[in-house]
């Protein structure tokens, strides 16, 4: 059953971008439009089977639950800002791997707070961090509109790494129904202000439209992201990156079936560089001998703060 859940949410969050890159492209939809609805969809999907069986766990929530939550569903709704953004100025294939560096960028705030790494986990960062080198400058001589979604999918990848890391630290108490709930109301109500903000409608689109956020929602939203948030409480954190880091081939080969996308060469072999430095980025940040005796003195702290120490969440 573990193995089938992981499957079915490398599928769905593998089907996101070009889902959403096609609504973008053939509908009236708006990016933030897209954002809301998914996360407005989801989170009334998930609330209902847990209002219906155990509603007393919204009222057991703590602040701690709370506070974490918050800051998941505001590094969410600003991840989706940024990466559905991206998708209508630069490739999918881009977009999806420059968005996946997520466990990069836990490694390098790590880095900031003094923690030492692994040489392991340097080197991953230097590979991955070349192939974002090497989309980029492939981008740079494309069009300065590729280039600005490059970089919009990067800062969405930073966000996805809070948003991952904060979700890890709800989970460890929260059931899957009551967190993902908190956290994609709260995104769904950030979204909309910003689309308020942002003159960006919220409805009036036509029947295209409506059934490009269906899937989306439905795909990317209900299988991909609440799958991997099941399985940060019922998988090793460290598996779980490993496992999401096949969105990456995933989506390039979507696009290239479904939308007819071709990239330049030097596009692949920066894909296969964020690919493979990832990897060992978070293979590298596996605890050694030193570590587990570190952590083992340490498990009377709550699990949140251990796994945090891992940077693969």
């Amino acid at each position: 059953m573990t193995f089938f859940i992981a499957a079915m949410g490398v599928l769905g969050v593998a089907s996101s971008g070009p889902l959403i890159a096609a609504t973008l492209g053939a509908t009236s939809v708006t990016a933030l439009a897209i954002a809301f609805w998914r996360n407005a969809i989801a989170a009334a999907v998930m609330a209902t089977p847990t209002l219906v069986r155990q509603p007393r766990q919204f009222g057991a929530i703590t602040r701690y639950e709370f506070r974490w939550s918050l800051v998941a569903a505001v590094a969410l709704a600003l991840h989706f800002a940024c990466f559905i953004t991206s998708l209508q100025l630069t490739s999918v294939a881009a977009a999806t791997a420059l968005v996946c560096l997520q466990s990069a960028w836990i490694a390098v705030f790590q880095l900031f707070r003094g923690i030492r790494h692994r040489w392991q986990v340097l080197a991953g960062l230097g590979t991955a961090f070349g192939g974002v080198v090497a989309i980029t400058g492939f981008d740079m001589g494309s069009s300065p509109e590729a280039l600005l979604g490059d970089l919009l999918a990067l800062a969405g990848g930073a966000l996805a790494g809070l948003y991952t890391l904060a979700g890890g630290k709800a989970r460890q108490s929260m059931s899957t129904g009551t967190y993902t709930t908190l956290c994609y109301g709260f995104c769904a109500v950030l979204v909309a202000l910003m689309a308020l903000l942002a003159g960006q409608p919220l409805a009036g689109f036509d029947a295209g439209g409506w059934l490009g956020i269906a899937a989306i929602t439905v795909c990317a939203q209900l299988v991909g992201h609440t799958a991997f948030n099941h399985l940060l409480a019922t998988m090793s954190p460290l598996l779980v990156s490993m496992i999401i880091l096949l969105e990456i081939p995933g989506a390039a080969l979507l696009a290239a079936v479904f939308l007819g996308e071709t990239l330049p060469a030097g596009t692949y072999a920066g894909l296969g560089l964020i690919l493979a430095g990832l990897a060992v980025v978070v293979l590298g940040q596996k605890p050694g001998r030193a570590g587990r005796r570190g952590m083992e003195e340490r498990r009377d702290e709550p699990p949140s703060e251990r796994l945090a120490e891992l940077g693969t969440d």
